[in-house]
C-alpha cells in the first residue's frame, strides 16, 4: 500500500534522509520512530508530496493501481489523510465549517459528509463548539478537527506526525482506538511518526527506527519486544541502544 524506494533528500551538503526503503501493507499500522533530527518529519513531507525527494520514489496503492507521488500529486493525495506535527487551521471558520470545507475539498457527497461530521463531532466531544470559530480553540481541540477532517473521505493511508501532542489522556486512547479500528475493520494503513514509544508499542504492528537519516531497525513490534533486557520500558531500551541520542541536527 505504501512503496518507498531508495528515498532521498538533501540539503546542500547535508543528508537528512538516506537511501530509505520501505514496504507497508495495506492494513498495517506502522511506527516511524527516531530521535529529534532523525529525518522523520523530512520524510513524512516527502511522502505526502509537500517535499520533493533528490531522489528515489514514494508509489501508494496495490499494483498495477499505484500513484507515484512525484508525478501522479492529485491522484495520490486523495488516497493520504495527512495529520501534520504542525497543523494549519482557518481561524476565523467555525469547526463545523472548516470539516465542510476539508469534505467537500475531497468531493465527500453532500449527505454523507454531514453524517460523517457529526459523528466526528460527537466522537471528539466537540459539539458543543462545533459553531464557535476555531481560534477559540485549545490545541487539543485543534487537533481534533484536523484528525476528524484527515479521515473524512475514509481515506486507504493515513500519514501521521505526532498525533498525541495536546491530547488529554481521554481523548489520546480515543485516537488510538480509531487508528487500532480503522486498520483492523477497514483496511486503512497508517503511518505513524510518534516520539511516544507507549504508543507506539500499544499500536503499531511494525516498528522502524531512523537515526541520521538512515533505517537502523526495522521488525515486527512483537519481535523487537523480545530482544528486550527485561519487561519495563522495552521499547525505549531498543530506542536507546540503536539510535544515537546526541543527533542535534535540524532536520526532524
Amino acid at each position: 500500500m505504501i512503496q518507498i524506494e531508495n528515498l532521498t533528500k538533501r540539503f546542500g551538503t547535508k543528508t537528512a534522509v538516506d537511501s530509505l526503503n520501505l514496504d507497508i501493507p495495506k492494513g498495517e499500522i506502522f511506527g516511524f520512530l527516531g530521535p529529534n533530527g532523525a529525518g522523520k518529519t523530512t520524510t513524512i513531507r516527502m511522502l505526502v508530496g509537500l517535499l520533493r525527494p533528490t531522489s528515489g520514489e514514494v508509489r501508494f496503492g496495490v499494483p498495477p493501481y499505484q500513484f507515484q507521488i512525484s508525478k501522479q500529486t492529485l491522484e495520490a493525495r486523495k488516497s493520504i489523510g495527512y495529520i501534520p506535527d504542525s497543523p494549519f487551521l482557518y481561524e476565523k471558520l467555525t469547526g463545523r465549517e472548516h470539516l465542510l470545507f476539508m469534505g467537500e475539498i475531497y468531493e465527500v457527497e453532500r449527505s454523507t459528509l454531514q453524517t460523517r461530521i457529526e459523528n466526528f463531532l460527537e466522537l471528539f466531544s466537540l459539539t458543543d463548539v462545533a459553531d464557535q470559530p476555531i481560534e477559540g480553540y485549545s490545541h487539543g481541540m485543534r487537533q481534533k478537527v484536523v484528525m476528524a477532517g484527515a479521515l473524512l473521505h475514509q481515506p486507504p493511508i493515513l500519514v501521521v506526525d505526532e498525533p498525541m501532542v495536546g491530547l488529554d489522556p481521554r481523548s489520546a486512547r480515543i485516537v488510538k482506538n480509531l487508528f487500532v479500528e480503522e486498520a483492523r475493520e477497514r483496511g486503512m494503513t497508517v503511518f505513524l511518526s510518534t516520539h511516544s514509544l507507549d504508543v507506539a508499542e500499544e499500536v503499531c504492528d511494525r516498528v522502524g527506527i531512523i537515526s541520521r537519516g538512515k533505517l537502523v531497525t526495522l521488525g515486527s513490534t512483537g519481535d523487537l519486544l523480545k530482544d528486550a533486557e527485561s519487561d519495563r520500558n522495552r521499547l525505549e531500551q531498543i530506542f536507546l541502544r540503536v539510535t544515537d541520542t546526541e543527533d542535534t541536527t535540524d532536520f526532524g
